[in-house]
Protein backbone atom coordinates (compact mmCIF):
# COMPACT_ATOMS: atom_id res chain seq x y z
CA UNK A 1 0.00 0.00 0.00
CA UNK A 2 1.40 3.39 -0.91
CA UNK A 3 1.92 6.09 1.68
CA UNK A 4 0.74 9.67 1.51
CA UNK A 5 2.87 12.74 1.00
CA UNK A 6 3.58 13.06 4.74
CA UNK A 7 3.75 9.52 6.12
CA UNK A 8 5.15 9.60 9.66
CA UNK A 9 6.03 6.65 11.88
CA UNK A 10 5.57 7.28 15.63
CA UNK A 11 7.17 5.02 18.26
CA UNK A 12 6.51 4.97 22.00
CA UNK A 13 8.46 2.39 24.05
CA UNK A 14 6.89 2.01 27.50
CA UNK A 15 7.56 -0.15 30.51
CA UNK A 16 4.98 -2.82 29.52
CA UNK A 17 4.37 -2.13 25.82
CA UNK A 18 5.76 -0.64 22.63
CA UNK A 19 3.21 1.47 20.76
CA UNK A 20 3.51 1.95 17.01
CA UNK A 21 1.47 4.26 14.77
CA UNK A 22 1.58 5.48 11.18
CA UNK A 23 0.14 8.88 10.33
CA UNK A 24 -0.69 10.00 6.81
CA UNK A 25 -0.62 13.68 7.59
CA UNK A 26 -2.99 14.23 10.50
CA UNK A 27 -4.78 10.89 9.99
CA UNK A 28 -3.76 7.70 11.79
CA UNK A 29 -3.76 4.88 9.21
CA UNK A 30 -2.19 2.11 11.32
CA UNK A 31 -1.76 1.57 15.04
CA UNK A 32 -0.57 -1.35 17.14
CA UNK A 33 0.48 -1.85 20.74
CA UNK A 34 2.87 -4.75 21.37
CA UNK A 35 2.57 -5.91 24.98
CA UNK A 36 5.63 -7.08 26.95
CA UNK A 37 4.97 -9.51 29.77
CA UNK A 38 7.26 -9.91 32.75
CA UNK A 39 8.62 -13.10 31.24
CA UNK A 40 9.38 -11.32 27.94
CA UNK A 41 11.61 -8.75 29.61
CA UNK A 42 13.14 -11.01 32.27
CA UNK A 43 15.95 -12.05 29.93
CA UNK A 44 17.24 -8.47 29.67
CA UNK A 45 19.61 -7.03 32.27
CA UNK A 46 18.77 -3.40 31.44
CA UNK A 47 16.49 -1.26 29.31
CA UNK A 48 19.28 -0.55 26.80
CA UNK A 49 19.75 -4.29 26.26
CA UNK A 50 16.14 -4.45 24.98
CA UNK A 51 17.09 -2.36 21.94
CA UNK A 52 17.27 -5.11 19.30
CA UNK A 53 14.25 -6.95 20.74
CA UNK A 54 11.99 -3.90 20.56
CA UNK A 55 13.34 -2.71 17.21
CA UNK A 56 12.65 -6.09 15.61
CA UNK A 57 9.11 -6.16 16.99
CA UNK A 58 8.47 -2.72 15.44
CA UNK A 59 9.86 -3.78 12.07
CA UNK A 60 7.75 -6.94 12.15
CA UNK A 61 4.60 -4.95 12.90
CA UNK A 62 5.37 -2.55 10.05
CA UNK A 63 5.92 -5.45 7.67
CA UNK A 64 2.34 -6.58 8.34
CA UNK A 65 0.88 -3.05 8.14
CA UNK A 66 0.82 -2.86 4.36
CA UNK A 67 2.98 0.28 4.36
CA UNK A 68 6.53 0.41 3.06
CA UNK A 69 9.42 1.98 4.95
CA UNK A 70 10.50 3.69 1.75
CA UNK A 71 7.40 5.91 1.88
CA UNK A 72 8.22 7.35 5.29
CA UNK A 73 8.95 11.06 5.46
CA UNK A 74 9.97 10.99 9.13
CA UNK A 75 10.29 8.71 12.17
CA UNK A 76 9.52 10.15 15.60
CA UNK A 77 10.19 8.48 18.94
CA UNK A 78 9.23 9.18 22.52
CA UNK A 79 12.00 11.28 24.01
CA UNK A 80 14.24 9.89 26.73
CA UNK A 81 15.37 11.10 30.16
CA UNK A 82 18.15 13.28 28.82
CA UNK A 83 19.70 16.48 30.11
CA UNK A 84 17.25 19.34 30.80
CA UNK A 85 16.04 21.01 27.58
CA UNK A 86 13.37 23.39 26.41
CA UNK A 87 10.25 21.99 24.77
CA UNK A 88 9.83 21.38 21.07
CA UNK A 89 10.77 18.91 18.34
CA UNK A 90 14.40 17.80 18.26
CA UNK A 91 16.38 16.14 15.48
CA UNK A 92 17.86 12.85 16.69
CA UNK A 93 21.64 12.77 16.38
CA UNK A 94 24.43 10.42 17.43
CA UNK A 95 25.05 12.27 20.71
CA UNK A 96 21.39 11.96 21.71
CA UNK A 97 21.39 8.24 20.94
CA UNK A 98 24.56 7.69 22.98
CA UNK A 99 23.14 9.63 25.92
CA UNK A 100 19.85 7.70 25.77
CA UNK A 101 21.61 4.35 25.82
CA UNK A 102 24.50 5.10 28.18
CA UNK A 103 24.03 8.40 30.04
CA UNK A 104 20.30 8.78 30.72
CA UNK A 105 19.32 10.46 34.01
CA UNK A 106 17.12 7.49 34.94
CA UNK A 107 16.45 4.08 33.43
CA UNK A 108 13.15 3.93 31.53
CA UNK A 109 11.96 2.34 28.30
CA UNK A 110 11.37 5.79 26.77
CA UNK A 111 15.16 6.04 26.44
CA UNK A 112 14.89 3.61 23.49
CA UNK A 113 12.64 5.91 21.46
CA UNK A 114 15.36 8.04 19.88
CA UNK A 115 17.84 5.20 19.15
CA UNK A 116 15.23 3.02 17.43
CA UNK A 117 13.79 6.00 15.53
CA UNK A 118 17.24 6.87 14.17
CA UNK A 119 18.01 3.27 13.16
CA UNK A 120 14.76 2.93 11.20
CA UNK A 121 15.05 6.43 9.72
CA UNK A 122 18.53 5.65 8.37
CA UNK A 123 17.13 2.71 6.46
CA UNK A 124 14.69 4.93 4.53
CA UNK A 125 16.51 7.45 4.63
CA UNK A 126 14.42 10.06 6.46
CA UNK A 127 14.87 12.43 9.42
CA UNK A 128 14.32 11.17 12.96
CA UNK A 129 12.85 13.30 15.76
CA UNK A 130 11.76 13.30 19.37
CA UNK A 131 9.05 15.64 20.73
CA UNK A 132 8.69 17.29 24.17
CA UNK A 133 10.57 14.61 26.17
CA UNK A 134 9.97 14.09 29.92
CA UNK A 135 13.12 16.12 30.66
CA UNK A 136 11.67 19.37 29.22
CA UNK A 137 12.85 22.08 31.62
CA UNK A 138 11.57 25.62 31.18
CA UNK A 139 11.43 26.46 34.90
CA UNK A 140 12.10 29.96 36.13
CA UNK A 141 15.15 30.09 38.39
CA UNK A 142 13.04 30.92 41.45
CA UNK A 143 10.96 27.75 40.98
CA UNK A 144 14.05 25.51 41.24
CA UNK A 145 14.83 26.46 44.84
CA UNK A 146 14.01 24.01 47.63
CA UNK A 147 14.83 24.21 51.32
CA UNK A 148 18.13 22.37 50.77
CA UNK A 149 20.69 23.53 48.19
CA UNK A 150 21.65 19.89 47.63
CA UNK A 151 18.10 19.10 46.49
CA UNK A 152 16.98 21.56 43.81
CA UNK A 153 13.51 21.05 42.33
CA UNK A 154 13.65 19.13 39.04
CA UNK A 155 11.40 19.41 35.99
CA UNK A 156 10.42 15.79 35.27
CA UNK A 157 6.89 15.89 33.89
CA UNK A 158 4.51 14.43 31.31
CA UNK A 159 5.70 17.14 28.93
CA UNK A 160 4.45 15.50 25.72
CA UNK A 161 0.83 15.35 26.86
CA UNK A 162 0.98 18.64 28.73
CA UNK A 163 2.18 20.55 25.69
CA UNK A 164 -0.25 18.70 23.40
CA UNK A 165 -3.38 19.56 25.42
CA UNK A 166 -2.11 23.11 25.93
CA UNK A 167 -1.97 23.52 22.16
CA UNK A 168 -5.46 22.00 21.83
CA UNK A 169 -6.76 24.48 24.38
CA UNK A 170 -5.14 27.34 22.47
CA UNK A 171 -6.76 26.14 19.23
CA UNK A 172 -10.17 26.01 20.93
CA UNK A 173 -9.65 29.53 22.27
CA UNK A 174 -8.52 30.63 18.78
CA UNK A 175 -5.35 32.03 20.23
CA UNK A 176 -1.67 31.10 20.13
CA UNK A 177 -0.18 28.92 22.87
CA UNK A 178 2.65 31.45 23.14
CA UNK A 179 0.13 34.18 24.05
CA UNK A 180 -1.66 32.34 26.87
CA UNK A 181 -1.27 31.71 30.59
CA UNK A 182 -2.53 28.21 31.39
CA UNK A 183 -2.60 25.79 34.30
CA UNK A 184 -2.24 22.41 32.59
CA UNK A 185 -2.79 19.07 34.35
CA UNK A 186 -2.05 15.51 33.21
CA UNK A 187 -4.10 12.90 35.11
CA UNK A 188 -2.65 9.45 34.40
CA UNK A 189 -0.95 6.86 36.59
CA UNK A 190 1.08 9.85 37.72
CA UNK A 191 0.00 13.49 37.74
CA UNK A 192 1.74 16.58 36.39
CA UNK A 193 0.31 19.95 37.45
CA UNK A 194 2.01 22.83 35.69
CA UNK A 195 2.03 26.57 35.02
CA UNK A 196 2.48 27.63 31.37
CA UNK A 197 3.34 31.29 30.78
CA UNK A 198 3.38 32.47 27.18
CA UNK A 199 4.46 29.07 25.82
CA UNK A 200 6.91 28.18 28.63
CA UNK A 201 6.24 25.59 31.34
CA UNK A 202 7.68 27.64 34.19
CA UNK A 203 6.77 25.51 37.23
CA UNK A 204 5.20 22.20 38.24
CA UNK A 205 5.50 19.19 40.52
CA UNK A 206 8.01 16.38 40.05
CA UNK A 207 5.64 13.76 38.61
CA UNK A 208 7.61 10.93 40.22
CA UNK A 209 7.77 12.17 43.80
CA UNK A 210 5.72 15.28 44.58
CA UNK A 211 2.31 16.82 44.06
CA UNK A 212 -1.06 15.18 44.67
CA UNK A 213 -1.42 11.49 45.48
CA UNK A 214 -2.18 9.63 42.24
CA UNK A 215 -3.39 6.17 41.22
CA UNK A 216 0.17 4.82 41.68
CA UNK A 217 2.27 7.53 43.37
CA UNK A 218 2.38 8.83 46.90
CA UNK A 219 2.89 12.51 46.06
CA UNK A 220 3.73 14.96 48.84
CA UNK A 221 4.40 13.26 52.20
CA UNK A 222 5.18 14.49 55.74
CA UNK A 223 8.96 14.80 55.48
CA UNK A 224 10.00 13.93 59.03
CA UNK A 225 7.72 10.89 59.14
CA UNK A 226 9.09 9.78 55.77
CA UNK A 227 12.68 10.07 57.04
CA UNK A 228 11.78 7.99 60.10
CA UNK A 229 10.18 5.33 57.88
CA UNK A 230 13.30 5.19 55.67
CA UNK A 231 15.53 4.58 58.70
CA UNK A 232 13.17 2.26 60.54
CA UNK A 233 14.94 -0.84 59.24
CA UNK A 234 11.66 -2.26 57.95
CA UNK A 235 12.22 -1.37 54.30
CA UNK A 236 15.03 -1.44 51.76
CA UNK A 237 15.81 1.56 49.60
CA UNK A 238 14.11 -0.13 46.65
CA UNK A 239 11.00 -0.88 48.72
CA UNK A 240 10.74 2.77 49.76
CA UNK A 241 11.15 3.89 46.15
CA UNK A 242 8.32 1.57 45.16
CA UNK A 243 6.15 3.00 47.92
CA UNK A 244 6.67 6.44 46.41
CA UNK A 245 6.18 5.39 42.78
CA UNK A 246 4.25 2.27 41.82
CA UNK A 247 2.73 1.20 45.12
CA UNK A 248 1.64 4.57 46.50
CA UNK A 249 -1.57 6.57 46.11
CA UNK A 250 -4.71 4.59 45.31
CA UNK A 251 -2.70 1.36 45.25
CA UNK A 252 -1.62 1.91 48.87
CA UNK A 253 -5.05 3.02 50.12
CA UNK A 254 -7.39 0.88 48.03
CA UNK A 255 -5.30 -1.87 46.44
CA UNK A 256 -5.96 -0.75 42.86
CA UNK A 257 -4.73 1.86 40.38
CA UNK A 258 -7.95 1.65 38.35
CA UNK A 259 -10.08 4.79 38.66
CA UNK A 260 -13.06 3.05 37.05
CA UNK A 261 -12.96 0.31 39.70
CA UNK A 262 -12.84 2.95 42.46
CA UNK A 263 -15.79 4.74 40.87
CA UNK A 264 -17.79 1.48 40.94
CA UNK A 265 -16.93 0.96 44.62
CA UNK A 266 -18.16 4.46 45.44
CA UNK A 267 -21.43 3.93 43.55
CA UNK A 268 -21.85 0.68 45.53
CA UNK A 269 -21.59 2.65 48.77
CA UNK A 270 -17.90 2.34 49.73
CA UNK A 271 -17.40 5.51 51.80
CA UNK A 272 -13.67 4.90 52.36
CA UNK A 273 -13.08 4.69 48.60
CA UNK A 274 -15.04 7.93 48.20
CA UNK A 275 -12.89 9.66 50.83
CA UNK A 276 -9.61 8.65 49.15
CA UNK A 277 -10.84 9.48 45.62
CA UNK A 278 -12.14 12.83 46.85
CA UNK A 279 -8.85 13.54 48.64
CA UNK A 280 -6.98 12.93 45.40
CA UNK A 281 -9.15 15.49 43.60
CA UNK A 282 -8.81 17.88 46.56
CA UNK A 283 -5.01 17.69 46.35
CA UNK A 284 -5.04 18.26 42.58
CA UNK A 285 -7.16 21.37 43.16
CA UNK A 286 -4.69 22.65 45.79
CA UNK A 287 -1.83 22.28 43.33
CA UNK A 288 -3.84 24.04 40.62
CA UNK A 289 -4.21 26.90 43.09
CA UNK A 290 -0.43 26.98 43.57
CA UNK A 291 0.13 27.19 39.84
CA UNK A 292 -2.43 30.00 39.58
CA UNK A 293 -0.33 31.91 42.13
CA UNK A 294 2.77 31.27 40.01
CA UNK A 295 0.90 32.99 37.15
CA UNK A 296 -0.03 35.93 39.42
CA UNK A 297 -3.69 34.95 39.17
CA UNK A 298 -3.71 35.81 35.46
CA UNK A 299 -4.97 32.47 34.13
CA UNK A 300 -6.69 32.18 30.76
CA UNK A 301 -7.80 28.57 31.32
CA UNK A 302 -7.26 25.46 33.45
CA UNK A 303 -6.72 22.46 31.18
CA UNK A 304 -7.16 18.81 32.24
CA UNK A 305 -5.97 15.82 30.20
CA UNK A 306 -5.12 12.16 30.77
CA UNK A 307 -7.14 9.04 31.49
CA UNK A 308 -8.73 10.19 34.77
CA UNK A 309 -10.19 13.21 32.97
CA UNK A 310 -12.82 10.70 31.73
CA UNK A 311 -14.23 10.55 35.29
CA UNK A 312 -17.06 13.08 35.63
CA UNK A 313 -17.03 12.49 39.39
CA UNK A 314 -13.32 13.25 39.75
CA UNK A 315 -13.36 16.23 37.38
CA UNK A 316 -16.50 17.55 39.09
CA UNK A 317 -14.76 17.66 42.48
CA UNK A 318 -11.84 19.56 40.95
CA UNK A 319 -14.17 21.96 39.16
CA UNK A 320 -15.99 22.83 42.39
CA UNK A 321 -12.70 24.00 43.88
CA UNK A 322 -11.06 25.84 40.97
CA UNK A 323 -13.65 27.16 38.50
CA UNK A 324 -13.54 30.58 40.20
CA UNK A 325 -9.91 30.91 39.02
CA UNK A 326 -10.48 30.44 35.28
CA UNK A 327 -12.60 28.44 32.80
CA UNK A 328 -12.01 24.68 32.93
CA UNK A 329 -11.25 22.83 29.68
CA UNK A 330 -11.20 19.00 29.67
CA UNK A 331 -9.55 16.80 27.03
CA UNK A 332 -9.94 13.22 28.31
CA UNK A 333 -7.44 10.54 27.40
CA UNK A 334 -3.79 10.55 26.49
CA UNK A 335 -3.03 10.60 22.78
CA UNK A 336 0.75 10.43 22.89
CA UNK A 337 1.06 8.95 19.40
CA UNK A 338 -0.86 11.82 17.82
CA UNK A 339 1.23 14.32 19.79
CA UNK A 340 4.45 12.70 18.54
CA UNK A 341 3.29 12.74 14.93
CA UNK A 342 2.06 16.33 15.25
CA UNK A 343 5.51 17.45 16.44
CA UNK A 344 7.19 15.86 13.43
CA UNK A 345 4.58 17.29 11.08
CA UNK A 346 5.13 20.81 12.39
CA UNK A 347 8.75 20.50 11.25
CA UNK A 348 7.93 18.85 7.91
CA UNK A 349 5.38 21.59 7.16
CA UNK A 350 7.77 24.39 8.08
CA UNK A 351 5.71 25.57 11.06
CA UNK A 352 8.53 24.82 13.50
CA UNK A 353 12.26 24.36 13.10
CA UNK A 354 13.78 21.25 14.60
CA UNK A 355 16.01 21.98 17.58
CA UNK A 356 19.52 20.55 17.83
CA UNK A 357 20.64 18.45 20.77
CA UNK A 358 24.06 18.61 22.41
CA UNK A 359 25.32 17.31 25.77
Amino acid sequence: MAGGELLVLALNPGSTSTKIALYDGDNCVFEESVQHGVEDLAAFSSVSSQYEYRKNLILSALEHSGYSLKNLKAVVGRGGLLKPMVGGTYAVNDQMVDDCLHNARREHACNLGAPIAMEIARQVPAPAFIVDPPCVDEFDDVSRISGLPELPRDSLLHALNLKAVARRAADNLRRKYDDLNLVVVHLGGGFSITAHKKGRMIDGNDASSSGALTPERAGDLPAMALINMCYSGKYTQREMQRKMMGKGGLVAHLGTNNGLEVHKRIVAGDRHAELIFHAMAYQVAKWIGQMAVVLDGKVDAIVLGGGLAHSDMFVGWIKEKVEWIAPLMVFPGSDEMKALAAGALRVLRGVEEAKQYSS
